[in-house]
């Protein structure tokens, strides 16, 4: 498999979501920003959010959409790696914000949900009916730490509701092909977890023990120490989750049953994408080395988006 490094220098890139004119739009989480790479490697800043802009989305209205963390402390490690360690001290509070593609504005969309405060909203994904579920993975001090959960919101300001809540560090979300299932993946446990869809924001939920209510589809496979941050479906139902530590993306069958590792070079390989001609081309985010990359030649066709043009 051939990687193929379309750009570098970027501070902790994630959230990368491939356009139809070849360039990638994605989030620079220590720069606060959201920025455009084009086809050439060119780096465009498209806004300045501020805070750790974190995953993005295109709804249906061509604007992006964005879960922003509120902001992290950074550390860079011996080998020169750089991760996100806890809230920052100048944290600006969890929200999810719509960004004008067109014009750079953009305006905070939700920053609570029941009343509670959003704490470190992750990562999202919008369903056919023009609503986007997101994860909120929490928030982490020296001593104590805020569990997160799921929602359900629309993209015109005017509704949010809670999917399952408390949730132990969701991170990446995404809709199976028929969108009747929803996954998420569990950071700290490094375990995908899914719920059946019953109708738009609502799920079935399992009884005691399941946590939350999901079911249990695939836990950390093999002896690394890892971690799953983000995660893409491809079309045959596949679940390609980042895997953290463990460098790669881990391909999750649609079942459960079927596991395997795409080794990368890079200890924080944070999210994937696909685009490119028959969605064969995947484009996955090396946060801690900040570079993007493509592999050209991915084993399965992604799976494309609703409003994703």
């Amino acid at each position: 498999m051939k990687i193929r490094e379309i750009a570098s220098g970027l501070q902790f890139p994630e959230g990368p979501v491939a356009l139809d004119d070849g360039s990638v739009l994605l989030v620079e989480i220590a720069r606060g920003t959201v920025s455009r790479v084009l086809p050439n490697g060119r780096v465009q800043v498209v806004a300045d959010l501020g805070g750790g802009p974190n995953g993005a989305a295109i709804g249906p209205d061509g604007a992006v959409y964005i879960c922003n963390n509120g902001g992290f402390e950074w550390r860079t490690s011996p080998e020169g790696f750089l991760r996100p360690v806890a809230q920052a001290h100048d944290y600006s509070g969890g929200r999810i914000e719509r960004l004008n593609l067109n014009t750079g504005r953009f305006e905070r969309l939700y920053e609570s949900v029941d009343g509670l405060g959003l704490r470190g909203p992750n990562d999202l994904v919008f369903d056919a009916h023009g609503g986007f579920y997101f994860t909120d993975l929490g928030k982490v001090r020296e001593t104590e730490m805020d569990r997160g959960g799921l929602f359900y919101a629309q993209p015109n300001g005017s509704g949010v509701q809670t999917v399952a809540r408390p949730v132990m560090t969701p991170n990446g979300i995404a809709l199976s092909p028929d969108g009747q299932t929803l996954y998420y993946a569990e950071t700290e446990g490094a375990r995908v977890w899914a719920f059946d869809i019953t109708a738009p924001g609502q799920v079935r939920k399992d009884p005691w023990p399941s946590p939350q209510g999901a079911r249990m589809l695939a836990a950390s496979p093999g002896n690394h120490y890892q971690r799953f941050d983000s995660m893409a479906v491809d079309a045959a139902g596949n679940i390609c989750v980042a895997t953290l530590m463990h460098g790669g993306i881990s391909i999750i069958s649609p079942d459960g049953q079927s596991t395997q590792h795409v080794p990368l070079p890079d200890p924080m390989t944070t999210n994937i994408c696909f685009g490119g001609p028959g969605m064969r081309t995947a484009y996955i985010t090396l946060s801690a080395t900040g570079r993007l990359v493509a592999v050209d030649d991915w084993p399965t066709a992604g799976l494309a988006l609703n409003f994703n043009a």
